[in-house]
Formats: C-alpha cells, structure tokens, sequence
C-alpha cells in the first residue's frame, strides 16, 4: 500500500533494531492501525512481512512496545534465528502476520481443543518475490495449517501476493499442490522439526496435519478479526494473566486506546544503520531423522 512506509531504527541482527510501519511519514501501529481488509468484497488482505523468504531471524510484531513496532525476538538474553534443518534454509516462504487479527488466549478453539497464541495470525507467502522487513503485501488466502505449538493453536494461513504469475491461477488449497508440488508437504515438515534443533520435541497439529482449505481459513481470518476488535475497543483489557498487548494506536475509530501527537512525536526517530554480523553458527546445517537430530 503506497501510503505506508518503512521507518528503521539501529542495525538488524541487534538487540536496538526495530522496523516501524508508517502512514504518510508519521509511525502508526503495525498490530492495529495497519487495516485487515485491502479489498474486503474481493477477500484481498494486507500481510505485513516480518521475515523475507531465506533469512534466519526471527522476526515479530511486538506486542510490548508502543506501536508495535517489528524486532528481532530474544530468548535468554540473546537474538533468535531459526535453524536451517536440512533441505531448507532459513524461512522458505516470506513470513508475516495479518494486522487487526489476535489469536485469543483465553479462548479454546472448538476444532483444535487449545487456547490460541496471543498473536496476530501468522501467514506464509508463497510467491515467487522475495519480499523485504515491514512490506505490506494483499495477498489472497489459500488455506491453513494449525500448528499446536507448546499446547497453543498457532494457525499458519497460506497465502499469495495478488500480483504474483501464479495468483490468477491459484485459488484454494488444492491449486497449491498442482502448481508447486511439494511445498505443502515441505510447509508441514518446516513447522514439525524446525525446533529439534534447539532441543525441543518435534511439534504436533491438528488435523493430523492437513491444510484445510480457503473457505476454512478465511473463517478463522475472520474470527481472529472479532477477537481483536473485542481487544481494541475495550470490551475485554489489554492486559490480564495470560496475556498483556500495547493497544497504543493512532487511527482505530472509537478506540480508547487511540493516541495524540505527544506519543507519536516521542518515538525513535528513523536511524538506519548497516547489519552486524551473524555468528557462523546460523548458517550450519542441521539433519533431522524422524523427530531426533542425525
């Protein structure tokens, strides 16, 4: 959407990096201002890129900072990046998340039986493009995956740009396998063993894995769209004891989180600086047999 802009703040691969969305050169929320629907009588949504296709760090929307703006994870003190487990490297799709949608946590998914994750929903884009860190892409909804991670639904929604070769020609679940061959298979395999590496178990889904198709997945967009509306309009706190979300935003009609100049104009000014150095670990290979390392 040519309205919003990129502003970056320190280098990537720091602790201090962060990636703001911008609406005509002043920052808004990447969660909550960025709007779901970019055509909503076609089902066109717009999909912000936290991690472009082939890089290792793990990037999100944060949820503990003001306007949300896009960082590098961190666990015990250090950056996240995920493992290339061999064949694949890095992320094989252009990841990211659909704005105004929140996976409930206080809310058990009667189709997989387990609270959701607390965070917008996360997408994968299939096209051909490798995208950049707080694009905004519309993207079509192909079908869904629904990762049971640590006993959370963490649904994977898979996606393609509208303007990619192939978008005209894929329009539900099953025109991915007949025109990318394997990367469904691929997709389930990435999110079963990507965590083996790190010493964790292999994870599990629901439906035995299937992708369900769009039909399916464009419920549960709008059914995390409700869940969020609930959150920002102050119907349930933004803040309680399994979950705790900045609501800060700039431009959500009859929010009483809505925010004036006085934070806005507090936020880090834009201050790009050239990426540090990533330690030669993430580039290693791991070899995965069954659920163990090799």
């Amino acid at each position: 959407m040519s309205e919003f802009t990129t502003r970056t703040v320190g280098a990537p691969n720091t602790l201090e990096h962060r990636v703001f969305i911008e609406k005509n050169g002043a920052p808004v929320s990447a969660f909550h201002d960025v709007p779901l629907f970019a055509n909503a009588a076609k089902n066109v949504f717009n999909m912000i890129v936290e991690v472009p296709r082939w890089t290792n760090a793990k990037l999100e929307i944060s949820k503990d900072e003001t306007f949300n703006p896009i960082k590098q994870d961190i666990k015990k003190g250090k950056l996240r990046f995920v493992r290339n487990c061999f064949p694949h490297k890095g992320y094989i799709w252009n990841y990211g998340a659909l704005p105004q949608t929140w996976e409930d946590p206080t809310h058990d998914h009667p189709d997989t039986g387990a609270r959701g994750d607390n965070d917008p929903l996360d997408v994968c884009e299939i096209g051909e493009a490798v995208a950049h860190v707080g694009e905004i892409k519309q993207v079509k909804v192909l079908g869904v995956m629904a990762l049971i991670d640590e006993g959370e639904t963490d649904w994977k929604v898979i996606v393609i740009d509208v303007k990619d070769p192939l978008a005209d020609k894929l329009h539900d679940i099953e025109d991915v396998e007949r025109h990318l061959p394997g990367l469904l298979k691929a997709t389930h395999d990435w999110f079963r063993i990507y965590k083996i590496p790190d010493g964790k178990p292999e994870n599990n889904f629901a439906f035995n894995g299937e992708a369900k198709n769009k039909a399916y997945a464009t419920e549960i967009v709008h059914e995390t769209h409700e869940a969020w509306k609930r959150l920002i309009s102050g119907a349930i706190p933004p803040k309680a004891e399994l979950y705790d979300i900045k609501v800060a935003n700039a431009h959500v009609d009859n929010s009483p989180y809505k925010v004036g100049d006085d934070v806005i104009k507090s936020l880090p000014q834009a201050h790009a600086l050239p990426a540090a150095p990533i330690d030669k670990e993430v580039g290693k290979w791991f070899y995965i047999v069954g659920d163990k390392l090799a």
